[in-house]
């Protein structure tokens, strides 16, 4: 059953917490009843023992009564009556201290407590997650400046080109320059603005400017010294506009709103210094002459006089002189720290720090919002304890508050029993699994705020990052990452002690922060990956590989197949067969783009070895897949009905189940739609879909120009660029491609009758032994998938010492990706590969590649060998450098 930390998660923290806490604040009001029930229980036993003590001394102020016979055997009765009546009272009395005693006082005490467990955890999150959007606010903001930066620095270097080019390039007669009037000009270059929460159009602004005009005072303000200023309102009247008309509900909105027509350049303030806007009757603001030629109103001109060359300002304004802050703005003769610096590189200076600004608050994001996350796991983690200990409180309240009646008076047992059955129908767990099962929002996914290049580069950073953007990085089809991690855990497989702990590294609760200082660690490509997952325990490095999988932008499933998917399991189940639903299931996966599926198949494979050769159960299955499902495939949006689906559940099970005829067909497809892509290479380019990214803006402008100058001159008798070229390997550097290498649809993988060990006995070193062959794919064969994300089986991929995860031999250093292609690793000669692995061919056919055939029994070798020879058997997808 998931826990509270695993089930009030949402892209902002702050809703899915608001959940949790109204539930539990919802629990603090029961509490409150119980506690009320108990009080006025004990009120009211308590106040009927004093209406039945007070029975007897009434009835004994009567002195002509029973008092005077002795005895009469009805006085007995009387007197027995009476007795029971004054113990009757004695016995309220007593239910009433026990039940202030054993239930209200301790659980008042406990209840207050409680409350102040939540409002505290409540108070610091709030606090977290206020810090944490501030920060999202700022990244936003730096963000912002650093595209425009680019796009300024891009802008003039494209001026600087146009303008300084030979006049031989185009000898065609250019046509005349077209005057631009400068109301055209304005006109043209209107964009929209953004004023308060609003973005007003060129012609709402236009609206909004003409009606403040004509409703705000506008006058002329004499300043001593600089003389006088015409067309001038009060900040007190703006503010009352804004008020009015603009739904300023509140002074600091208002006053917002005319900051943002200052910033603008609508507005501007007259005889003070700076440009801040306030809420003031003293405070001066001059409309800009920008504001008459948007509105057509004609500005009131100042009369005729003699003003010397500094009082126009650079606005074009009809100010007697400019303000003390803008005469003196740009006065700094002795403090210049760049005294030679050209607007160019002062351009190019400015994007440089704003870049490192916009990466430096993207860093300190990211921090924050991992110790975010992890106060938000141990704080849900608490309170999930605190509210099962308030539930088990409830119970063993209700149970004494029944033991305070039934130790008291025998007669309520009737009454008792009823409330201890009423005790026994409490459970605490099934109200708690009733909470998480209506009430919560969805799983742990965190969302990274990746640093965001403007030239399209992904950096040095791993998470959070697109993966295909990833492995064309690291010029793989499986980021080495992942390869690394799952080689890791292969070698580390043999030392732990028994299957079971094999196991149970994937379904260790690993904390967040030791994942979060594992994950921080391999946060950048430059990194040693395998030193640093050394330093780390076994479950840290698969709970972090889980956590990679699950900050993707997109699931290794994409979402865009969720609806098929779901569609698959909804239908197939009554209408299908299950050979039916697999073909369905390839062609979904095959959607897919490359990297996706080289990626799941590295990781099914990894996983299948691991269920087969520990032997595993169908329990531990079940939960392997269960703990994956969220890794492997999520919907676009989570939702109350997508939480209940298990439609991801299932196809991890049919992956583990049907992996080799799954992924067998998507690498014959793949293979046959490389072939054409090859083909048709050879004579084009290979069509690239349009782009959107912004950093493209330079090569399109480029490119466009190059297309102008090319259509008003003849083509040049130089060579033609060099197409796109990918050579196929062959020889021993095939073993460095990428394949998901699985047998043929009509073989199969053996399995073994009895293993319930990783540790498979050491050979005696005998080239001609071999050991079981298996045909799925080994990650740290010869050639590890940690080294350049190749998955090539071989029959030497099981060790030198027999162990099916190659513990005895380390993976080789990572090969350089400087190189197109990566280097071949040392091979044996024909002759002795032949006969150290008589049970394996190698073939070739011309224009195939290179061909492997899988083990099989020495009685079919030439038999195989034929058919090798004739038509190849199995796909490969290679993994060349991407040189693309």
């Amino acid at each position: 059953m998931p826990g509270f930390a695993d089930s009030f998660w949402t892209p902002d923290y702050a809703t899915g917490l608001g959940v949790l806490y109204g539930k539990l604040q919802q629990g603090v009001a029961e509490n409150k009843q119980i506690l009320t029930i108990a009080s006025m229980r004990a009120d009211a036993e308590d106040q009927y023992g004093v209406k039945l003590g007070d029975i007897a001394p009434s009835v004994d102020r009567i002195s002509t009564g029973f008092g005077k016979d002795d005895g009469a055997s009805v006085r007995k009765a009387y007197e027995g009556v009476r007795t029971e009546m004054v113990e009757s009272a004695k016995n309220h009395q007593k239910i009433a201290s026990n039940i202030r005693e054993l239930v209200v006082n301790p659980f008042r005490r406990w209840c207050n407590q409680h409350e102040a467990r939540i409002e505290h955890s409540h108070d610091d999150l709030q606090a977290r997650i206020k810090e944490h959007t501030k920060q999202v606010e700022l990244v936003k903001k730096l963000r912002s400046h650093y595209f425009n930066k680019c796009r300024v620095v891009e802008d003039l270097e494209e001026e600087n080109k146009l303008a300084f080019q030979a006049p031989e390039i185009s000898p065609q007669a250019k046509p005349p320059p077209k005057i631009v009037l400068p109301d055209d000009q304005a006109q043209e270059e209107e964009e929209p603005l953004e004023i308060g929460d609003r973005v007003y159009s060129p012609e709402d602004l236009k609206t909004l400017l003409t009606h403040m005009l004509d409703n705000i005072k506008i006058g002329e303000i004499k300043v001593p010294i600089l003389g006088v200023y015409q067309n001038t309102s009060s900040g007190a009247d703006i503010v009352e506009y804004t008020q009015q008309f603009m739904n300023g509900t509140s002074i600091t909105y208002a006053e917002k709103i005319g900051q943002d027509m200052v910033d603008n350049g609508l507005l501007r303030l007259v005889g003070n210094m700076g440009s801040t806007f306030a809420n003031s009757s003293k405070m001066r603001y001059q409309w800009r002459p920008k504001v008459f030629q948007i509105t057509g109103v004609p500005e009131k001109k100042k009369p005729l006089m003699r003003v010397s060359s500094a009082a126009s300002s650079e606005d074009g304004s009809e100010s007697p002189i400019a303000s003390v802050s803008e005469m003196l703005a740009g006065w700094n003769p002795l403090n210049n720290p760049y005294p030679n610096e050209t607007p160019a590189e002062k351009l190019r200076r400015e994007a440089r720090e704003a870049d490192e600004r916009y990466k430096s608050a993207v860093k300190k994001l990211d921090f924050i919002r991992c110790k975010l996350e992890q106060e938000i796991v141990e704080n849900l983690q608490f309170m999930e304890q605190c509210e099962l200990d308030r539930l088990k409180a409830i119970k063993a309240v209700v149970l004494d508050f029944s033991g305070a009646i039934s130790n008291v008076i025998p007669n309520l047992q009737s009454t008792v029993d009823h409330m201890m059955l009423y005790q026994e129908t409490i459970q605490p767990l099934g109200d708690l699994r009733y909470l998480l099962e209506n009430y919560r929002t969805g799983g742990f996914v965190p969302r990274v705020q990746a640093y965001e290049n403007y030239y399209g580069s992904v950096e040095d950073q791993n998470f959070g990052v697109d993966l295909e953007a990833r492995a064309r990085a690291d010029r793989k089809r499986v980021p080495i990452l992942v390869t690394t991690i799952l080689t890791f855990l292969d070698n580390r497989y043999p030392e732990l002690e028994g299957d079971e702990a094999r196991r149970g590294i994937w379904l260790y609760n690993v904390p967040l922060a030791a994942t979060h200082h594992l994950r921080n660690a391999l946060n950048n490509s430059t990194a040693d990956y395998r030193d640093v997952l050394e330093k780390f325990e076994v479950p840290v490095a698969a709970s972090v590989l889980k956590l990679y999988l699950l900050e993707l932008p997109d699931s290794l499933v994409s979402s865009q197949v969720y609806d098929i998917v779901k569609t698959i399991y909804s239908t197939t189940a009554h209408e299908t067969t299950e050979e039916g639903r697999i073909k369905v299931l390839q062609s979904t996966l095959g959607q897919l783009r490359l990297n996706n599926i080289a990626t799941l198949d590295a990781i099914m494979t990894h996983f299948t070895r691991l269920i087969d050769l520990t032997s595993a159960d169908e329990g531990y299955v079940s939960s392997l897949a269960q703990a994956l499902s969220p890794c492997v495939l999520r919907p676009r949006t989570e939702s109350s009905l997508t939480m209940n689906e298990r439609h991801s559940y299932r196809l991890i099970r049919d992956l583990f189940a049907h992996k080799d005829t799954i992924f067998g067909e998507l690498k014959r497809q793949s293979t046959i739609l490389g072939s054409a892509a090859t083909t048709t290479a050879s004579n084009n380019h290979r069509p690239r879909a349009v782009s959107t990214d912004e950093s493209n803006r330079r090569a399109a402008m480029e490119a466009r120009n190059r297309a102008i100058v090319d259509r008003s001159r003849a083509h040049s008798p130089a060579a033609p660029p060099r197409k796109h070229r990918r050579d196929r390997s062959s020889g021993p550097s095939e073993t460095k491609r990428f394949p998901i290498n699985v047998a043929s649809p009509t073989e199969r993988r053996t399995t073994v009758t009895s293993r319930n060990s990783l540790e498979v006995p050491i050979r005696n070193g005998s080239p001609t032994e071999e050991p079981e062959q298996l045909t799925t794919v080994d990650i740290n064969a010869a050639e590890p998938i940690g080294t350049n994300g190749s998955l090539t089986e071989s029959p030497a991929s099981a060790g030198s010492n027999g162990s099916p995860f190659g513990a005895s031999s380390p993976p080789p250093a990572n090969t350089s990706d400087d190189s197109p292609t990566p280097t071949p690793t040392p091979s044996l000669p024909e002759s002795e590969r032949r006969s150290s692995t008589p049970r394996t061919v190698f073939t070739r056919k011309p224009g195939l590649g290179s061909i492997s055939s899988f083990p099989s029994d020495a009685g079919t070798d030439s038999k195989r060998s034929s058919i090798a020879t004739s038509e190849p058997k199995g796909v490969t997808l290679e993994d060349k450098p991407m040189d693309d």
